[in-house]
């Protein structure tokens, strides 16, 4: 009986699992003959295909697929074998193309994105799903489409199957060996032509094939440039989708994946020339102050602030929005591309955009167009953090060398050379854009700009005089040293500042958090002798911060501190060394501090005669440099008492004589005092601006003193770890 119950069991289990296959697979035979006999039976071709039984009848056969999978589990089910066999997708791919009923290719692509979205077995690698797939992609990004959405939901259903098994794309891409050999061998130069045409929009292609279809194969059809082409739809869901399509495929970890698409598709080169397209629908008539203010969003964001009200706006800030969205998505995928890929997406960038269009603008001879084209390259520094993107914007912008400058060597990098002397233009406002150009880039996590700029020229030392000590020279060198030094100590100024200043009995440093308990006493004197150094250079007659509440010293501190630790996270990786190096300096030696520092120093040079907004540029710029935790760095900009060789100077020893010719006009005013406290007032805002002689010079003194105890304060911060 046992037996008996045990084969009727088995045979009823049989009987339930073959029973629904086969009224599975009639009934997905039976919806698509409905659609096949639509086409046998109709007579009304202009009915739309939403007023047919055939959307239906794909949804149906859609959900019978689904239910099959999940009944067969590893199994391709009859049904699967079915629309296999029988090219059911090629043949609705062939009824989308001819769009009929009206509206067919909608259906066509909802029906195709749902299969590989809702299917879990890979199938884009089988003859039979991706050609109808590839003909179904040459049919998306048609001008005038009316198909847009639909497009970007299969391709982005494309992607994602891609993204979750990579060596299909393979498949999707129709790459041979040999084709993609030919399109490597072409692609740098596609780059470089698009270089020389790449700064008017009138270039924009008309469709989504590129500029560069000629030079290669693979550039007119394809997945690729319809996800580009897509991305300039009106419909900003059409665009969001498109652009996450891409980072989909550029995401993948493979490295064949990521070399495939670098040297088989255009992908490099339509990036660059659309980032291109936006920089140039920007008008050069912006004004600069706009470009500064700038906040930039990400580039989701973007489709995200439905409201006007949550998008800032100046004249033209739409153009400027969309331009920086995508440098901010460039930067996303050169982030996320393995390997060859994301170099190769930022050198195409660095090619078309950056040497192709903002080059040109920069060596131009218009004020105008330089203010503008600076503005919007010191915007984009401040956007750039993939390291790819941002080793090729210093490439393009200081080079690569590495050896210390000459001072008749003044062309070895064009751009370079004309952006440092740009920090010293006749127009004070593109002094100050350069110079925050250059601010921004000491912001950026690379150890080839500090080096470039600065550290080349102070690696050897040279600037000390030979046989000098170490750092602290007032504690432990010779007098006969101290003696032929022309520098510091011997000037009268830097002499008769220390007599009757008083300073040295006020309270900033004892005043301040006590993080000195753990120095020895030896230690926190010539940490108190340094800082004193630079609080005392201002005269006694000049100052006014402290008679004004809350100006005082000890409010520089707490921001040095937090410069100090931004600093010291960007330079952690960068190996500097620990201490000064003890080589000592060759007597031949002629030191030059560089073409960067000279301009920075001349400019401070003429502090008491430059426009407050200048000297707040300067100023500024010198103290991010002097907040690097390089010693040779540290030395030569922090600390008052090394004795300079014959010709060279330091920050220190620059200051010494501003304040010697400060101390020489400033006798010239009267009750200067309290002209300089009624200047502070104004700029402060607690006072209307009213005409005063001397305006320049009272707040170059200003400035001069906040820049003093700026410089006090970053020494504080930095003593003790340069003395551990």
């Amino acid at each position: 009986m046992d037996m008996f119950n045990k084969v009727t069991a088995f045979l009823q289990q049989a009987l339930e699992t073959r029973e629904p296959s086969i009224n599975l697979l009639d009934s997905f035979v039976d919806h698509w003959k409905a659609i096949t006999n639509y086409y046998i039976e109709t007579t009304d071709e202009s009915r739309p295909v939403k007023q047919t039984d055939i959307p239906w009848c794909l949804r149906q056969m859609l959900d019978i697929l689904v239910y099959e999978e999940k009944q067969k589990g590893e199994e391709t089910g009859p049904c699967m074998e079915y629309l296999l066999q029988h090219k059911l997708l090629e043949t609705l791919c062939t009824l989308g193309k001819a769009q009929y009923p009206p509206g067919m290719s909608q259906q066509v692509m909802l029906f195709f994105s749902k299969v590989l979205s809702q299917i879990q077995k890979p199938v884009l690698h089988l003859i039979n799903v991706y050609r109808p797939v590839q003909k179904l992609i040459d049919l998306c990004g048609l001008p005038d489409s009316k198909t847009e959405t639909e497009e970007s939901q299969f391709l982005f259903a494309v992607c994602t199957r891609v993204k979750k098994d990579p060596y299909v794309l393979n498949y999707i891409l129709e790459i041979s060996k040999d084709s993609q050999k030919r399109c490597s061998s072409t692609s740098d130069e596609a780059v470089e032509e698009g270089c020389s045409g790449a700064s008017s929009p009138e270039r924009t292609p008309s469709s989504h094939s590129g500029a560069h279809a000629s030079s290669s194969p693979q550039t007119a059809t394809g997945i690729i440039p319809v996800l580009i082409h897509l991305g300039k739809s009106q419909k900003s869901r059409v665009v969001l989708r498109s652009m996450e399509s891409l980072l989909l495929l550029v995401s993948s970890p493979q490295e064949d994946t990521a070399h495939l698409l670098a040297e088989g598709t255009p992908l490099c080169q339509l990036l660059a020339q659309r980032l291109t397209e936006l920089y140039c629908l920007i008008p050069s008539s912006l004004n600069p102050a706009d470009i500064h203010s700038y906040a930039g969003a990400q580039w989701r964001d973007h489709f995200t602030q439905d409201s006007p009200e949550e998008r800032e706006s100046f004249p033209s800030s739409e153009n400027v929005q969309e331009f920086f969205c995508f440098l901010d998505y460039c930067n996303e995928l050169t982030k996320e591309a393995p390997g060859v890929l994301g170099v190769k997406m930022a050198r195409a960038i660095h090619l078309q955009w950056l040497k192709g269009v903002i080059q040109p603008q920069l060596l131009q001879m218009s004020e105008a167009g330089i203010l503008v084209h600076t503005a919007l390259l010191s915007c984009s520094v401040r956007h750039i953090h993939s390291p790819a993107l941002l080793e090729e914007l210093v490439q393009f912008l200081l080079g690569s060398d590495t050896q210390c400058e000459k001072q008749q060597e003044t062309h070895t990098h064009t751009l370079r050379y004309r952006l440092i002397e740009h920090c010293d233009h006749i127009s004070d406002e593109i002094s100050i854009t350069t110079l925050r150009l250059f601010e921004e880039l000491l912001q950026k996590p690379s150890k080839s700009i500090l080096t470039n700029l600065l550290l080349r020229n102070l690696e050897k030392r040279s600037y000390r005089l030979p046989g000098s000590g170490v750092t602290d020279e007032r504690h432990g060198v010779e007098s006969d040293v101290l003696e032929e030094s022309e520098e510091l100590e011997e000037d009268p100024f830097f002499t008769d500042m220390y007599e009757d200043s008083g300073f040295g009995s006020q309270e900033p440093l004892l005043s301040l958090p006590s993080v000195r308990e753990r120095q020895n006493p030896r230690t926190h004197t010539q940490v108190a002798d340094v800082v004193n150094s630079f609080l005392c250079l201002v005269p006694q007659e000049a100052k006014t911060s402290h008679l004004v509440q809350g100006a005082g010293y000890d409010t520089y501190v707490h921001d040095a501190h937090k410069l100090l630790k931004e600093c010291i996270a960007l330079s952690r990786d960068w190996s500097w060394p620990d201490s000064v190096t003890t080589t000592e300096p060759s007597p031949a030696t002629d030191f030059y501090e560089g073409h960067f520092l000279q301009i920075l120093f001349d400019r401070i040079a003429r502090i008491l005669e430059q426009p407050y907004e200048l000297n707040l540029q300067v100023t500024s710029v010198l103290s991010r440099l002097a907040v690097f935790p390089h010693p040779h760095l540290h030395e030569y900009l922090l600390d008052p008492y090394i004795s300079l060789s014959p010709g060279a100077r330091s920050l220190f020893s620059t200051l010494v004589r501003v304040i010697g010719e400060l101390m020489q006009r400033i006798q010239q005013i009267h009750n200067v005092t309290d002209n300089l406290m009624m200047i502070r007032r104004q700029l402060m805002g607690q006072e209307e601006e009213t005409l005063l002689d001397h305006v320049t010079l009272l707040k170059g003194v200003i400035v001069l003193e906040e820049f003093c105890k700026e410089l006090a304060a970053i020494a504080f911060v930095k003593l003790p770890i340069e003395e551990q």
